[in-house]
């Protein structure tokens, strides 16, 4: 069975306005082997003081990165399997000091939805992503969370305790295997909650 890639099946005809590293990093087939791993520096990950009190429950679902630092070494491994459409995300971050610590997810595209993702972690418990290509950067956009249980999808009310995502990865102009990305979720009234950015390398893809 061929099946496009996840996030050209969001963006369509927009694909094709990705950047070439962006467009060759999110290139692997569902129902496939495919296999893509980035290495690079996280150049902040950091966290609201306040925000503290949330890394028990996220720690539980597998959701937020309980350290801080800067100039972070990571690497994020990115697959598909035989016999799924989804795609898998191992983040790994190396804090000196500590063990890896590993961030685990899946996306899936919301067919029904159109240019939509939903990003899993553990419980069933997701965001919901806009997706869109704007100047050869990939874009995700937060929509809400949702908690899938029992066949249904259950809106959940996180935004407001959480804010809202927006994360982007961007083409370096200056060396066609790099590029960056930044994570921001941002609280209407509390200001910043967790931003993390980085610079990556991509390496060759395996299947």
């Amino acid at each position: 069975m061929t099946v496009q890639p996840v996030f050209r099946q969001a963006l369509g005809p927009a694909w094709d306005r990705l950047g070439e590293v962006i467009r060759r990093h999110y290139a692997m087939r569902p129902f496939s082997d495919d296999h893509v791993c980035v290495r690079g520096t996280m150049d902040e990950v950091w966290h609201a003081p306040w925000a503290t009190l949330l890394m028990p429950l996220g720690r539980l679902f597998g959701a937020l990165v309980p350290h801080q630092g800067k100039e972070v070494p990571i690497e994020v491994h990115y697959r598909c399997r035989p016999d799924d459409t989804t795609l898998h995300w191992d983040r790994v971050f190396r804090f000196p000091g500590r063990p890896p610590f590993h961030f685990r997810s899946h996306m899936e595209h919301d067919a029904a939805r159109g240019s939509e993702v939903i990003e899993y972690v553990r419980f069933g418990i997701g965001m919901r992503l806009a997706v869109s290509a704007e100047e050869g950067a990939l874009v995700f956009r937060d929509l809400g969370y949702v908690w899938r249980i029992a066949g249904l999808r259950v809106a959940l009310p996180l935004g407001l305790f959480l804010g809202t995502a927006y994360v982007e990865e961007r083409p370096d102009p200056a060396d066609a295997d790099r590029f960056t990305m930044k994570m921001l979720l941002r609280h209407r009234w509390l200001g910043d909650v967790f931003r993390y950015s980085g610079r990556f390398r991509l390496e060759a893809r395996t299947a």
